[in-house]
């Protein structure tokens, strides 16, 4: 392989690996298909998910009737927007969860009198599995291995297959 040939792979692998990067994170979106509205059991909704470190919570609004603020457990419990840390008015809000906490959102605009809040428990992510392959075969919990794999691995994929390439570039 030529050396613009080598350049050009280069920017093409790592151009690659900047857009499924994001898609590894799993993206909420508060809501699912009602997004964030009036009238919503949010506190159910965030129930049935489970966030992790490095996820995104997405809200989806009328960016003219609603917004959202980051609060404090003070700010959530009370609909207060005093000490917020921060906020959005876009209508497609995506925010990363880049902290093992808990975290408050809430509307700014009243209607979170209305229950339009929501608080969600962010957990650091798992380790990867420390079974071999074999022991993995006969695990009844085999399938949650992928996940922690599939997070944690991904940059050694990357390089794998980019030595692989530039490997048989070279003997070629």
């Amino acid at each position: 392989m030529s050396s613009s040939t080598h350049l050009l792979f280069s920017l093409l692998l790592f151009s690659a690996a900047a857009t499924l990067s994001p898609i590894l994170a799993t993206d909420h979106i508060v809501g699912a298909n009602r997004g964030w509205n009036a009238g919503i059991n949010y506190t159910l909704w965030a129930n049935n998910h489970t966030f992790y470190v490095g996820d995104l919570i997405s809200f989806r609004y009328q960016k003219n009737q609603y917004n959202v603020f980051e609060v404090n457990q003070t700010g959530y419990d009370n609909c207060t927007t005093e000490f917020a840390v921060g906020n959005w008015s876009s209508g497609k809000d995506f925010i990363p969860l880049n902290e093992a906490k808990r975290y408050y959102f809430i509307c700014g605009n009243g209607q979170c009198f209305n229950g339009m809040k929501v608080s969600v428990l962010v957990h650091p992510l798992p380790p990867p599995p420390s079974a071999s392959v074999g022991d993995v075969e006969h695990s009844p919990t085999s399938s949650a291995a992928p996940v922690a794999v599939q997070r944690r691995g991904f940059g050694v994929l990357v390089v794998s297959f980019v030595v692989i390439c530039f490997g048989f570039g070279r003997i070629m």
